[in-house]
């Protein structure tokens, strides 16, 4: 059954795409398009570079963190999740490499996915000695609070995030309170996206949550702040990241494991498209640029694919082939 299947399979590829032996190796896949603008526009990347570069047939299915990795772990279905966050399921992950459902493709976030306290760069600029949270904690009267200006203000992302839990616990264990600084409250992502951007429109000084990859980091420039400590993972797990712990110790914030995955019955049959997959991988500051030029141009994940392409060359072309770039730069 499953050599007729396979059989079906690369016919069908071949006959799509005329007969070509990349067709015949790729065939028909499914790409997971998860519910961010990062995960949307590298699921639209990968189905314009396997069509064009490699005479797949991609289709892009709607997709989210827990179940494409559930389904992936269990039915090795869909083909592709381009930015799977591993970090937050490794169990899932595991169970699905284990039992032979997934294999691993590239680290698309090549330095990870950045979580932390953040301030401006201009701030950064201008007070060199602030590096670390711990150094900013000596200067309260930099930072000061929306409603009490005689105390600095630390910016919380809204309740329910993970994030929030984890700052609130910093905040703690690093004495804020007694430094004088005050957890203040954003209610929303728009609220904590608007402290950001009235405090970069205005240059005053800002200190809080924030992540990358995302387009708000690509259109204000922003400097991660040091924990003064290493990461403890036993320590991450007991304490910094539980809500209820009331004795956090200061810990540093780990990069989330963003990578690709792919399921096994593709990557057995998808010949040169898997080791594109296997290369393709960009940096925070590479996809923070281009998914802020996707928010100002209210681009589609389509749209965001087709202006990186156009705009990247030196940094694609050394992903693929030297005939699919070919056949890459002439689809655009």
């Amino acid at each position: 059954m499953k050599v007729l299947l396979a059989s079906t399979i690369l016919t069908a590829g071949a006959m799509l795409a005329g007969g070509s032996a990349f067709a015949a190796d790729c065939g028909n896949i499914t790409i997971a398009s998860m519910n961010w603008q990062s995960a949307e526009v590298a699921a639209s990347l990968d189905k314009l570079i396997l069509e064009e570069g490699y005479g797949c047939t991609a289709e892009i299915v709607s997709g989210d963190t827990v179940p494409t990795l559930t389904s992936m772990a269990e039915k090795g279905e869909p083909d592709v999740a381009p930015e799977a966050w591993v970090s937050l399921q490794p169990e899932l992950v595991k169970r699905g490499l284990e039992g032979g459902k997934v294999v691993e493709g590239a680290k698309i976030l090549s330095d990870g996915a950045i979580q932390g306290w953040w301030i401006p760069k201009y701030i950064a600029d201008a007070h060199p000695d602030i590096k670390t949270i711990p150094d900013l904690l000596k200067h309260p009267e930099l930072f000061p609070a929306p409603e009490d200006k005689s105390k600095g203000a630390v910016f919380n992302g809204p309740q329910g995030w993970g994030g929030t839990v984890v700052t609130s616990q910093l905040f703690k264990a690093y004495g804020a309170e007694k430094a004088g600084f005050t957890l203040v409250d954003t209610g929303s992502a728009a609220g904590l996206d608007g402290s950001i951007a009235k405090a970069y429109e205005g240059k005053q000084a800002w200190v809080g949550y924030y992540w990358a990859p995302t387009s708000l980091l690509g259109k204000y420039e922003m400097v991660k702040l040091g924990y003064g400590t290493e990461y403890d993972a036993a320590e991450w797990k007991r304490c910094t990241s539980v809500a209820d712990c009331a004795d956090p110790k200061p810990n540093a914030w780990p990069a989330d494991d963003v990578q690709t995955l792919i399921s096994k019955t593709f990557a057995d049959r998808g010949g040169p498209a898997i080791d594109y997959l296997k290369k393709r991988a960009w940096t925070n500051d590479t996809v923070n640029k281009l998914i802020a030029w996707m928010t100002d141009n209210q681009a589609t994940g389509e749209d965001g694919a087709k202006y990186f392409l156009k705009n990247n060359e030196p940094l694609w072309k050394d992903w693929v082939s030297p005939e699919a770039a070919e056949k890459i730069k002439a689809s655009l």
